[in-house]
């Protein structure tokens, strides 16, 4: 996971840290913007706000309802004004989705992504674990699953199907 950048007074970071965290993914909303890892930078001073938004990735259909939602919470958390700017370098990866946003998914039953998006570029293929019983007896079944960002597995111990969020 990549640490966010925070600069500011200590309050205002923390009331624009918990309002932001409280901003789920439009797309996995059992998943808060800040599990995503999809918020890069915050600083905040006084009555002033700005954070900086990577999307998953370019053409994220969500983006602007992510940034919207982001900028209504961060007022109704009592800053007058706020600046969210969009910042595309570096880009996202799975990588940036923190330990809490893993565990949420495996709760749902979807197992999160293994291994490094790094990985994933590279070609090597995914060992995935079963989010229902911990097997790793789990194979592909199809490419897409729920959301484009998902594929779609089933475990061969347990006989469940589930969806894998892929590492990108």
């Amino acid at each position: 996971m990549v640490t966010p950048v925070l600069s500011g007074d200590q309050v205002a970071l923390d009331r624009a840290w918990q309002a932001l965290c409280a901003v789920p993914d439009p797309e996995i909303p059992l998943l808060s913007i800040v599990d995503l890892g999809v918020v890069r930078a915050v600083a905040a001073e006084g009555t002033r706000v700005s954070a900086d938004l990577t999307p998953t990735y370019s053409g994220c259909p969500a983006v602007s309802v992510i940034e919207l939602d982001a900028e209504t919470a961060l007022r109704s958390a009592g800053f007058a004004e706020v600046v969210i700017r969009r910042v595309l370098a570096p880009a996202w990866t799975t990588d940036w989705i923190t330990e809490t946003g893993r565990q949420r998914l495996r709760e749902a039953g979807i197992a999160p992504p293994e291994g490094s998006g790094r990985s994933a570029l590279l070609g090597h293929p995914a060992q995935v674990t079963c989010p229902h019983c911990g097997s790793a007896q789990t194979e592909q079944l199809s490419e897409f699953g729920s959301t484009a960002c998902k594929a779609l597995w089933r475990c061969r111990d347990c006989r469940e199907p589930f969806d894998y969020f892929k590492c990108i």
